[in-house]
């Protein structure tokens, strides 16, 4: 069975099939903006993607994919992070990009066969909206700052369904506060309020962060790096690309006017969209205590394959929501997974027993129904299964059973401490249990009460 997907733009399940003469496959992803430590939420798009971009490489060859993944390194949030930190541009962006690079590796995320940046292109996308200028689908605003004419593009819509909202002067998309560039823009600089930035005159905020173009000193708007990028090494075409359900307005939606209008082709023929992750049935928030890195788990002492594990746990196209007890139960699979290898044969095993994982991949990649099946075929034994043919179900996951699971070092004294309260639990002596809880809290550390006994995490500073 090959590899379907639902197409966002078409609403149906489609399958996944190069148009390349040659075979290969075309896969862009929207990569993160490099000014903080991206948070697990971040991550579950990207190991959608990594699953995805797996699961090719098995149907086509490792050779007949290429998948590229940017870098946005110069928008409002990167330059005033460095404005903040008194820092060159390049310096705060390269440091977050090997944070990037960090996490990406210890969730065995495979790299990006390439990763442009928006600053490593500036004349790509000058080149672009030349282009867009000539055809008339661009005009110069009387600051120096260039806009799409979005009136110009009858397609425009189509991914998100747009042209059924009611678009008001003053709204987010209106006003151009949308995505990773907030800057305010006065709707009286453009034709129509509806229409987007692609490149921005420079403002003294802005700093040392310009680029000359025609149009006078600045720099590119948000949209405008993906189109540019995707073609310069993917082509005008592409044959999928994904991200995160929130880029589909207007991120995606203007990707696709402007690439349409500049090369008079279809963008991509394919849009795969993940949902948001939920924390503890919340919305991702720091002042909640709901947003979390994966240096925040791994300090709890949860390994990177738990949390990969968590992430694939609910059906990428739905909400899910993680806990620190699915996170448990998850160290608890890795855990069962890794036991149940080492006692697998080298060879001689069946060759489609995990048959039913890759099916439920294959459909529309069904994560949790390809963890159940694998599960399925783990919980019956070792009959027909070998080393070899249970590797490649975990390269189609891309859990990697090898990676050592990191503990934080709990201090004796916060042990015996534990091991009181929960004696004083059992024994029903509650306000013992409460008052050395309160002790735990003040020592740093939180006390999990679980069927089976306890867990200790360090708190978050």
């Amino acid at each position: 069975m090959a590899l379907q997907l639902y197409d966002s733009l078409s609403r149906s399940l489609k399958p996944l099939q190069p148009a390349r003469a040659d075979g290969v496959f075309t896969f862009y992803n929207c990569g993160p903006t490099v000014y903080a430590p991206a948070h697990i939420g971040n991550f579950r798009t990207n190991v959608v993607n990594d699953v995805i971009r797996r699961l090719l490489e098995l149907e086509f060859g490792p050779d007949k994919v290429k998948h590229v993944r940017n870098l946005t390194d110069v928008d409002d949030k990167t330059i005033r992070r460095a404005r903040e930190e008194g820092r060159p541009l390049a310096d705060v962006t390269q440091q977050w990009t090997d944070k990037f690079h960090a996490d990406c590796a210890a969730l065995n995320l495979l790299p990006p066969h390439v990763e442009p940046t928006a600053t490593g292109h500036i004349p790509e996308q000058i080149n672009m909206i030349e282009v867009l200028m000539q055809k008339g689908n661009a005009y110069r605003a009387a600051d120096g700052s260039v806009y799409f004419k979005v009136a110009s593009f009858d397609g425009y819509g189509r991914l998100s369904r747009v042209k059924e909202r009611d678009l008001k002067l003053g709204s987010a998309f209106a006003s151009g506060n949308t995505g990773k560039d907030t800057t305010s823009v006065d709707a009286d600089e453009k034709e129509d309020a509806t229409d987007f930035a692609l490149w921005k005159a420079h403002k003294p905020e802005d700093g040392a962060n310009g680029w000359d173009s025609p149009w006078g000193r600045g720099r590119p708007g948000w949209h405008i790096e993906c189109s540019a990028m995707s073609k310069k090494h993917l082509g005008d075409t592409i044959d999928l690309h994904t991200g995160g359900v929130d880029l589909l307005f207007p991120h995606h939606e203007n990707e696709i006017a402007q690439s349409e209008c500049c090369n008079g082709v279809t963008f991509a023929r394919h849009w795969y969209h993940s949902e948001h992750l939920l924390v503890d049935n919340k919305k991702m928030s720091k002042s909640e205590g709901t947003l979390y890195t994966v240096d925040d788990l791994v300090a709890k002492g949860y390994s990177p394959m738990a949390l990969r594990y968590a992430l694939l746990a609910g059906h990428p196209r739905k909400q899910l929501n993680f806990t620190l007890d699915s996170l448990h139960a998850a160290e608890k699979a890795i855990a069962t997974l890794r036991n149940y290898r080492a006692a697998l044969p080298a060879t001689g095993g069946d060759a489609a027993a995990f048959a039913a994982v890759f099916t439920a991949l294959d459909d529309d990649l069904n994560t949790p129904g390809a963890l159940g099946a694998l599960f399925t075929v783990v919980n019956q034994g070792r009959n027909g299964v070998d080393q070899p043919t249970f590797d490649r179900a975990m390269f189609a996951l891309g859990l990697d059973l090898t990676a050592a699971a990191p503990k934080a070092e709990v201090p004796a004294e916060v042990t015996a401490l534990a091991e009181k309260r929960w004696a004083a639990k059992q024994a029903k002596d509650w306000a013992a249990a409460d008052a050395l809880r309160a002790e735990l809290t003040a020592a740093g550390w939180s006390m999990l009460d679980r069927k089976d006994g306890f867990s200790l995490e360090r708190l978050k500073s």
